[in-house]
């Protein structure tokens, strides 16, 4: 909420504070504040469109740099929006008028927050933004601690158990060893490799780009938890839930019919004849769109607003509402999570270039939905709700062309099948397979389907880590076909799966004419072509070799010319795309004082007994004492950091993310303890001790006092670990806080 009508000086004071509340009232909105919003939503509260409400065009009241919405037009051409007008905004002043970013809410003047001004006035200056957001702390722990953060995680990551902890492999950065870690109890994530951190609300924002608000809706739905909100607030989320409850309808309709409509006679024969039994058929929720016009609208009641948003039908040149999908069986898509996000649909053989409706209309083989706000293509791999278990067990995910494919693998003993959904392997694909598994094994013709995105598999492969393999299927048979038919030859053709460069380099190789030397120089050439392909020097030599031992070719000569084809214009394109950045890693830190690690440490994992023995003044390093502090107010470790981060103590919002994710690599006893508080005391002693050297020096301590002080001090410390232990650890204790006192004064 904007408190002072005078942005430029709230802005320069560079101070943001967010109170999470349900405020009213106008709203004048500062240029350098909004500059950077993405998918402003303007919303009326009745107030005309003439941009005179701020009383004399402030000059920071300028236009959006960017704006999303339809609802109040002039208002945002004019710059000038009244109410509660930014919905979902990712917005703070944190280096003054010219830098932004971070907080999210609605921004506006309100006479509602003086008496919260008159509490806060001890503590905060007048010139500040408030940013208000209508929902409760209380719910934003419910909806924490109602979020398994591992079965969240474990929709995008392959985690496993390692002991108090799951690890896999980071998704913010390229590995080979696991480096990411998950406490469950805590509910927070950390990667030692890049430092990113978080809980479940932040790792809802990063993997899929929400704002706080929006990621908080999202994991509320999902633990089926009502948040009291503005109810003018969310209408995009409004529509949303809307949509996926519609397909949700949709998939359970179509199943239905499937199952025990007469009409459905012919599809479920089918799917027999595809060797899909019934139980098959409900595992993968198939179902039946009858050959009606309108069947499911009707049914279900949709209206034109949820057919469009959601791909289930549309409003045809008659003004009539029509189904998208009819006379087909139907595939439901499902996200990681296993909601349903659209589906797509088969015809009935008897051919396989078009079914003959009741209309006589010929229709594609397949369909499926479109993009929607719900579903997007390139994003999506079918069944991976249902296959990411096994891939995650086996490290490999196999990727079909065909959805009856992936349930044919099924059928096999391999549950770890997905398939792209209608649009070719892209790279969105890869970034989110390699998440769960770091062998990728394709299992359709890849020569056909790959030869014009060779490169750009050989790219991928490189930059998310993954080895791309392809599985050799018999001329002219798909995974469907060969599971009825011979089960054993498709797993073995997963097992015995050829690298992608050498599929292909096999393919050209298995065509050529030996015999002569035109055909052995002919086949060097297409070999050569393929080999240029791959950006690794390395790699490519090791298969001119083969090239070279097969074709009875001068080795020399290949190297020189496939070098010279990899210098091609193509291959330049390639480079290209190869340096691109990546996503930047978090500068390390520089190292903290070990005793006070591994005080804290103790303090989060270890026995209540450690918690009293501990005192602020222990702790010489000053991120150290702010985590120290920030834990003796016995919130939650993700209220903590929230709080951290809140005060700009990164650091130490930081090592208390990393310290969330540990956990103690032995059972501490009462002595270990002892041990760990009595390095921590002589730390701290040295560093006051120095400090009391300079009070000598300043004249504020006389030199006798200064030195009987030293004496004293040092002989408690030689007992901190003896049997007079606890009686020098109380003495210790009782003069650094005196020492605190007397400097804080």
């Amino acid at each position: 909420m904007i408190e002072q009508s005078n942005h430029a000086k709230v802005l320069k004071t560079r101070e943001v504070f967010v109170h999470r509340r349900v405020l009213t009232g106008e709203a004048d909105v500062a240029t350098d504040l909004v500059g950077l919003f993405h998918d402003v939503v303007a919303r009326d509260r009745g107030a005309a469109a003439t941009g005179r409400e701020d009383g004399g065009q402030n000059s920071y009241h300028r236009r959006f740099s960017r704006t999303v919405g339809t609802e109040q037009p002039k208002d945002l051409a004019g710059g000038h929006v009244q109410g509660h007008v930014v919905e979902g905004a990712n917005v703070a002043v944190v280096e003054g008028p010219y830098n932004i970013e971070g907080f999210n809410g609605e921004l506006g003047h309100s006479e509602q927050f003086r008496d919260t001004r008159e509490v806060l006035s001890a503590t905060l200056t007048g010139n500040r933004y408030f940013l208000s957001m209508a929902i409760s702390e209380s719910e934003i722990a419910q909806v924490r601690s109602a979020t398994d953060i591992v079965a969240l995680i474990g929709e995008t990551v392959a985690l496993k158990r390692t002991g108090q902890r799951w690890t896999g492999l980071c998704p913010f950065h390229g590995e080979k060893t696991p480096s990411f870690s998950v406490n469950a109890e805590e509910g927070r994530y950390f990667c030692f490799g890049c430092r990113a951190s978080g809980d479940q609300i932040t790792w809802v924002r990063e993997i899929q780009h929400l704002d706080f608000i929006e990621a908080l809706r999202l994991l509320a739905d999902r633990a089926g938890i009502e948040l009291h909100e503005d109810v003018n607030a969310g209408p995009a989320r409004q529509e949303r839930q809307a949509a996926l409850a519609a397909m949700e309808r949709a998939v359970a309709w179509y199943h239905g019919r499937l199952i025990e409509s007469p009409d459905a006679r012919g599809a479920r024969e089918y799917l027999r004849s595809r060797g899909i039994s019934g139980e098959t058929a409900r595992q993968f929720k198939l179902g039946w769109a009858p050959d009606e016009w309108d069947a499911l609208t009707n049914a279900l009641k949709l209206n034109e607003k949820l057919l469009l948003a959601t791909g289930l039908g549309f409003v045809n040149k008659r003004d009539r509402r029509q189904d998208a999908l009819r006379a087909r069986v139907i595939f439901p898509i499902f996200d990681p999570a296993g909601k349903a996000i659209a589906v797509g649909g088969r015809v009935l053989p008897p051919t396989s270039e078009g079914f003959e409706r009741s209309d006589a209309h010929v229709e594609a083989k397949y369909k499926n939905s479109p993009e929607t706000p719900i579903y997007s293509k390139r994003k999506t791999l079918y069944a991976l709700n249902f296959a990411k278990d096994d891939i995650i067990k086996s490290g490999e995910i196999i990727v079909c062309e065909g959805y009856t494919d992936v349930i044919a693998f099924f059928a096999v003993g391999l549950p770890r099948a997905v398939a792209t959904c209608g649009t070719a392997l892209g790279e969105d694909h890869f970034r989110l397979m390699r998440n769960f598994a770091k062998r990728i094994v394709l299992a359709y013709d890849a020569d056909a389907a790959g030869q014009s995105a060779a490169a750009s598999v050989y790219q991928w492969e490189r930059q998310h880590e993954v080895d791309v393999a392809v599985a050799r299927l018999p001329k002219g048979t798909d995974p469907a076909d060969l599971a009825q038919r011979d089960p054993e030859a498709l797993r073995k053709a997963i097992t015995e799966a050829l690298p992608f460069l050498q599929f292909r380099l096999e393919r050209v190789l298995e065509g050529a004419n030996v015999s002569t030397a035109e055909g052995r120089a002919r086949a060097a050439e297409l070999a050569m072509d393929v080999l240029a392909e791959h950006p690794s020097e390395l790699v490519r030599d090791q298969y001119l070799m083969q090239v070279a031992d097969r074709l009875r070719i001068d080795l020399n000569t290949l190297r020189a010319r496939v070098a010279e084809l990899a210098k091609s214009p193509s291959e330049r394109g390639l480079r290209e795309v190869a340096n691109q950045p990546t996503p930047t890693r978090a500068q390390p830190r520089s190292p903290l004082p070990r005793p006070g690690l591994e005080a804290l440490r103790l303090y989060v994992h270890g026995p209540e007994a450690m918690k009293e023995r501990l005192i602020a003044p222990y702790f010489v390093n000053e991120v150290q004492r702010e985590i120290f502090e920030a834990l003796c107010t016995k919130q939650s470790l993700s209220e903590l950091i929230d709080a951290l981060d809140l005060r700009g103590q990164d650091e130490a919002a930081q090592v208390l993310s990393e310290l969330a994710v540990q956990e103690l690599d032995r059972h501490y006893s009462q002595s270990d303890v002892t041990a760990v508080v009595a390095q921590l005391m002589r730390s701290a002693v040295i560093a006051e001790l120095k400090s009391l050297d300079r009070d000598m020096r300043e004249g504020r301590v006389t030199p006798e006092v200064a030195m009987a002080t030293s004496r004293d001090v040092k002989v408690r410390v030689e007992l901190l670990e003896t049997t007079d232990g606890d009686v020098a650890e109380r003495d210790l204790r009782h003069w650094l806080l005196e020492r605190a006192s007397l400097t804080s004064s």
